[in-house]
């Protein structure tokens, strides 16, 4: 049949196959489910479910085109519940007859499905083919025991040749700067719309705004950053999709991708309308169900390496639901398959005295999962090497893993904004120096949030010996440029590692062995928040005691 030309054709809605082997390992079914069937969880939507008995063949099929007539008729969901069982248990080496002797006697006395279609057709040379299938099996198997080489999973498309894993090289490099007329062509698509669009008075004033910024009459915030880095992109040919939980307006007001008619909730896609025949983009709302939108992101890189494809958890701290996304997939995937992968990670973190459950994306999780150039760990402290970065991801072909850990108090702060000038520059910087001190007796070295905190404390106190470094690649770790900042400041004093993390967390375990390495004569110290079982207090005002403690230590700290 043609479901083409069935009436009401549509394409839309999946059919998602059960295979009920009525066992989970050694528990029985009847203890796995509340309910009779495994698929009564699916009796929440408004979708049919077709129960049917995996030894009756003609059934099978039968209901097998029923679903795919069902669905291309009505375009939704459907249900196939196919009841089943194992017959040796949960492997071929396993005993299920100690845990379910009562089943497996049964079914050991019960013929396999072959036998049994074979009874009900007439099959009269039935036991020839079967002898003749296993024989086909076992001789293929002993021509696999002659392979010397490890043979791939599979052969990767085509359009992955020009794409690439393994360590890093300088030569991946590329320029990632625009000129001042690129940023501001850019800047003038991002901030206008269409003549009688009704825009929100508050979007209309951020629009104003980012005008200022892409032309250098205000400095440029990480909002106006992201946005001129994609619409770079898309001009150039990147397709770009982002997907997550608020990523259209932006957990915290900061994107506003998606604009909204308030008269009529039609909506306009600046992002969409930067220049003709531009690539895609699509940012896109998610539900609150990270493993699951994590893992189709996944999937959606590895079919697309040419895209810039991120996902953006509403707090980074949402993170740690999907972990076994990243365990499995993202940080291992290149490693266990050979397969290359380019997902952006977006996590918002930082302490502000949000509490225990919005402040930690687990910095200490993921580079625990580095080694050999797996993944990138990066948190760029400023707007123009969040726009670098972004555009580094894209434009070299070294395709790996980007985990990003993005601000939240600092997403609009002057501190962490940038001129339009620092757009035009090169490319993104692994580690930023101290241009403020030619020679220090004491170097911080930091990233993200607290590295800001640690400036204006410094200039509180009118400190002329202590130079900030900012770490802004933390993996692969930057090795050359902390050597060449650290021989800038002599080969005395001290070097200290700052974190907002308790001691059992962020970067400390990891940052200390690798900085003594590279420090030379200096002693290398370490100031963070004492262990916690928690990722932070749950107390503003507990918070901000610990805080000023904890910048107090940094200046103050003797080794």
């Amino acid at each position: 049949m043609n479901y083409a030309d069935l009436p009401g054709y549509t394409v839309g809605g999946t059919i998602h196959i059960v295979v009920n082997n009525l066992l989970g390992f050694t528990t029985s079914y009847l203890e796995e489910h509340s309910t009779r069937f495994a698929a009564c969880i699916a009796r929440r939507q408004s979708i049919p479910i077709f129960h049917v008995n995996g030894e009756d063949v003609d059934a099978v099929v039968r209901v097998a085109r029923l679903a795919t007539e069902y669905r291309y008729q009505f375009g939704t969901d459907v249900v196939i519940d196919l009841i089943g069982y194992r017959r040796h248990g949960h492997s071929e080496v396993d005993d299920p007859t100690v845990t379910q002797p009562l089943l497996y006697k049964k079914i050991k006395e019960h013929p396999p499905l072959w036998e049994i279609y074979a009874d009900d057709i007439g099959a009269a040379d039935a036991q020839a083919q079967a002898a003749a299938v296993k024989a086909e099996f076992e001789s293929a198997q002993k021509d696999a025991g002659k392979i010397t080489k490890k043979p791939l999973m599979r052969d990767l498309p085509t359009y992955w040749d020009q794409y690439y894993g393994g360590l890093h090289k300088p030569e991946f490099e590329v320029e990632t700067g625009l000129s001042t007329e690129e940023l501001a062509e850019l800047t003038n698509h991002l901030t206008t719309y269409p003549e009688g669009f009704h825009i929100h008075p508050k979007v209309k004033k951020l629009l104003e705004q980012r005008a200022e910024m892409g032309t250098g009459k205000r400095a440029v915030d990480y909002g106006m950053a992201e946005a001129l880095a994609f619409a770079s992109l898309v001009k150039a040919g990147f397709p770009v999709r982002l997907s997550g939980q608020d990523t259209r307006r932006g957990t915290f007001n900061q994107r506003h991708s998606v604009l909204i008619d308030i008269e009529n909730e039609n909506e306009y896609v600046p992002l969409e309308n930067i220049a003709p025949g531009q690539a895609r983009c699509g940012i896109h709302n998610s539900t609150l169900s990270e493993p699951g939108v994590l893992g189709f992101e996944y999937g959606y890189s590895r079919d697309y390496p040419e895209a810039l494809v991120l996902w953006e958890a509403q707090f980074g701290d949402f993170v740690n639901v999907a972990q076994a996304i990243i365990d499995q997939f993202i940080s291992a995937g290149e490693a266990k398959w050979n397969l290359l992968s380019g997902l952006v990670l977006l996590l918002p973190h930082g302490y502000e005295g949000q509490g225990p459950e919005h402040s930690s994306a687990r910095i200490e999780r993921f580079i625990q999962l580095a080694a050999k150039h797996n993944i990138q760990i990066a948190q760029p402290s400023n707007a123009a090497q969040y726009f670098h970065l972004l555009r580094r991801q894209a434009l070299r072909h070294w395709r790996k893993p980007l985990v990003v850990f993005t601000p939240k108090s600092m997403l609009r702060h002057p501190d962490a904004s940038s001129p339009i000038a620092d757009f035009t520059q090169k490319n993104f910087q692994n580690v930023l120096p101290d241009t403020e001190i030619e020679e220090a007796d004491r170097i911080l070295v930091c990233t993200g949030k607290i590295g800001h905190e640690l400036q204006a404390e410094r200039k509180k106190r009118k400190d002329n010996s202590t130079a900030i470094v900012f770490l802004e690649q933390l993996y692969p770790f930057p090795d050359k440029e902390l050597v060449a900042e650290f021989a800038r400041h002599g080969d005395t004093g001290e070097i200290v590692w700052v974190q907002e993390e308790p001691a059992n967390m962020g970067a400390l375990f990891n940052m200390l062995p690798r900085l003594q390495r590279i420090a030379g004569a200096r002693h290398v110290l370490s100031v963070k928040r004492s262990s916690s079982a928690s990722p932070a207090t749950g107390s503003a005002k507990a918070h901000e005691v610990e805080q000023k403690t904890l910048l107090t230590l940094a200046f103050t700290t003797k080794g």
